[in-house]
């Protein structure tokens, strides 16, 4: 039987992880790389290189990858009003809405059936929220998304494992610019 076609947002290879692992084995899955709001702009490159090399090594493949363009102006302008708000506010959910909107219009323009994101599987991250999010991006582009709360079931300890396992650079910070002045370099 056919696996149904999944587009799955990407934050990061250590949290693309444990969900690839739960989701390659009952859909067809690319994942989508769109992160505008990584910064600096070589962090965002590190991110992405990453992410490659933990598909490249644990999938041989059998996992696509679509690389979203960066675009640190438009998370500028989606955030703006809010760029002083902590981590976990107003801030991040219009961070999500940015990223899963792309992801909703990217899989609606390509086909695929489902989209759905990793950011759940943060210990961070609200998931009602990004669902609340995901469901009305679903409607908006006629496109099936399902409650995810990849936390769940030991989901972040198994991110941290495949993370050990295959030597995955761990962020200390979510990316954003905002975030990222939290944390002395």
């Amino acid at each position: 039987m056919d696996k149904p076609p999944l587009l799955l947002h990407s934050c990061c290879a250590p949290c693309s992880s444990s969900v690839l692992e739960r989701l390659t084995a009952v859909y067809d899955v690319t994942l989508f790389y769109y992160n505008p709001n990584i910064f600096p702009k070589e962090e965002y490159l590190r991110r992405l290189s990453e992410q490659r090399r933990f598909l490249s090594d644990a999938y041989r493949g059998e996992v696509g990858l679509i690389e979203g363009e960066y675009e640190p102006e438009r998370f500028k302008t989606a955030i703006s009003g809010f760029e002083g708000f902590p981590e976990g506010s107003e801030r991040c959910v219009k961070c999500y809405g940015l990223r899963l909107g792309e992801t909703a219009k990217t899989a609606r323009s390509r086909g695929y059936e489902y989209f759905v994101t990793t950011l759940s599987v943060s210990p961070r991250k609200n998931a009602a929220e990004i669902n609340e999010i995901s469901a009305a991006l679903s409607k908006e582009h006629g496109i099936k998304t399902f409650y995810a709360d990849f936390k769940k079931k030991d989901g972040y300890k198994r991110s941290s494992e495949l993370s050990k396992k295959y030597g995955l650079y761990r962020q200390d910070y979510c990316g954003c610019a905002p975030k990222a002045r939290d944390y002395p370099r």
